[in-house]
C-alpha cells in the first residue's frame, strides 16, 4: 500500500468488475464466444485483462466494424447464461462496503457493465443496500472515462465531484474517469502500478485489496 497523505474521503465511487468482483473469466467466455461466432481468433485472460476496458458501444464498433450490433447480441447472449452463476465477490470486499456504509460515507458504483445487468449483479449479491447509485454503461450521455456517470452517481448525496470522493478502480480507463472530474484516484489492483503505467493519469494512491482500502481510511 502506498502511504501518503490524503484528503479525507466524504463520498467512495468503485469500479465493479474485478475491482469489487471478479469477473475476468465471465468477460472472456462471452468475448470468445463473440469471436467464435465470427470466425475470429479467441483472447486469453490475459488479452481480456489488458484490453477488455471500453463500454461495448466503444469497444464493439472498432473490434467487429458494422457487425457490432449482431456481435453484442452473441456477447450478450452469451453473458446472460454464464454471469450470475459465475459472479464472485473479491476478498473483503463485502466486509469493506458494509463497514463503509455503516461509517456514513456515500458510496456509488460507476462501470462500464451494461446497467441493466450491472444492478442484476448488484441485487444478486445483495450489494443494492451499500450504494446511493449504480451507474452503468449508457445510463449517461457517455461512458466511463467521460465524467458524465460521475456526476449521475452523484446526484443523490449532493456531492460535487471532488478530492474528497475518491473514485477507486483497477485500470486506467478508472484513473481517467477520476483525473476527468477531480476526483482521488485510487488504484486497487494485486500488483503496484509500473513505471511506463498511467503516465498521463496516475493514481493518487495504490492499494492491494479491499482489505488495505479500509485500513487506509
Amino acid at each position: 500500500m502506498t502511504t501518503v497523505s490524503l484528503p479525507p474521503p466524504r463520498a467512495l465511487i468503485f469500479d465493479w468488475d474485478n475491482t469489487l468482483v471478479d469477473t475476468w473469466a465471465v468477460i472472456t467466455t462471452c468475448y470468445n464466444a463473440t469471436f467464435a461466432h465470427f470466425d475470429m481468433p479467441p483472447w486469453t485472460e490475459a488479452d481480456t485483462r489488458r484490453r477488455a476496458h471500453q463500454s461495448l458501444r466503444d469497444a464493439f464498433p472498432i473490434l467487429f466494424g458494422e457487425r457490432w450490433e449482431e456481435a453484442r447480441a452473441v456477447f450478450y447472449r452469451t453473458f446472460d447464461i454464464v454471469h450470475l452463476e459465475r459472479l464472485r465477490p473479491r476478498e473483503g470486499a463485502e466486509a469493506m462496503l458494509a463497514a463503509l456504509a455503516a461509517r456514513g460515507f456515500y458510496l456509488a458504483v460507476v462501470s462500464n457493465k451494461t446497467g441493466s445487468a450491472l444492478r442484476t449483479e448488484v441485487t444478486h449479491l445483495g450489494w443494492d443496500r451499500f450504494f446511493g447509485k449504480v451507474v452503468g454503461a449508457t445510463d449517461a450521455a457517455r461512458d466511463k472515462p467521460a465524467g458524465d456517470p460521475v456526476v449521475l452517481a452523484l446526484q443523490p448525496s449532493a456531492l460535487a465531484a471532488g478530492e474528497n470522493v475518491w473514485f477507486v478502480g483497477d485500470t486506467a480507463v478508472d484513473l481517467e474517469c477520476a483525473h476527468h472530474t477531480g476526483c482521488l484516484a485510487v488504484l486497487m489492483r494485486d500488483e503496484a502500478p509500473q513505471p511506463h503505467e498511467f503516465v498521463t493519469c496516475p493514481p493518487r494512491v495504490h492499494v492491494r485489496n479491499c482489505h488495505a482500502l479500509l485500513a487506509l481510511i
